[in-house]
């Protein structure tokens, strides 16, 4: 048993997320958690910008569980936007859509935001970091060879730092590399070692 999961014990971690990048830095982590998914319609207001958006919409994620919660559950939430030129950038809905968000951020310096809602009966904790990725500029066929050959139909910004593109294309990271992966290990290391420490 890892000393995290030592401290863990009167908690229940469970993880309320599909990804598959996630769920891998959890068991990297060495954590013991179960993955429940309650899908939800992820909806924000459009009048809020950066990590408003990710800090909203981590905490709507939680909301389904809210009524079911045993006093022991941990509920782990997360979600993350590519903020640029003063929009986000979610998943692309479609290859074209996909072209049209890498070719935007070919050339530019972009951010990476990702807020995590730990959810319990008694407290409701959200958390964020960003981090800034400069992108070389990309040629048409570059980006379309990685569109065809990859997967960025299921990640925000249509690219993932640790694929082709990542090793090819990104000159500069200032802040989180795991967080551009997915998930702020640090940040959500940290936080469950304070709400261990205040049980």
């Amino acid at each position: 048993m890892t000393l995290l999961n030592e401290r863990l014990k009167p908690y229940n971690l469970i993880l309320a997320s599909g990804s598959p990048r996630r769920q891998k830095f959890l068991k990297d982590l060495q954590l013991d958690f179960k993955i429940v998914l309650k899908p939800i319609e992820e909806i924000y207001p459009n009048t809020l910008e950066k990590e408003a958006i990710t800090d909203y919409l981590a905490k709507l994620k939680a909301d389904p569980f809210k009524e079911s919660l045993d006093p022991q559950d941990l509920v782990i939430t997360s979600d993350t936007i590519v903020w640029h030129q003063g929009k986000a950038l979610g998943k692309p809905e479609d290859k074209n859509e996909a072209f049209e968000m890498l070719q935007s951020l070919s050339g530019h310096t972009h951010e990476v935001i990702t807020s995590i809602c730990f959810t319990n009966i008694k407290f409701q904790i959200v958390k964020n970091t960003t981090t800034k990725v400069t992108f070389r500029s990309l040629t048409v066929e570059e980006i379309w060879f990685y569109i065809e050959t990859f997967e960025p139909m299921d990640k925000a910004g249509a690219y993932g730092i640790q694929e082709w593109i990542g090793a090819v294309g990104i000159t500069r990271i200032d802040g989180s590399y795991n967080n551009v992966v997915g998930l702020p290990t640090d940040l959500f290391y940290e936080t469950l070692i304070n709400i261990a420490d205040s049980f």
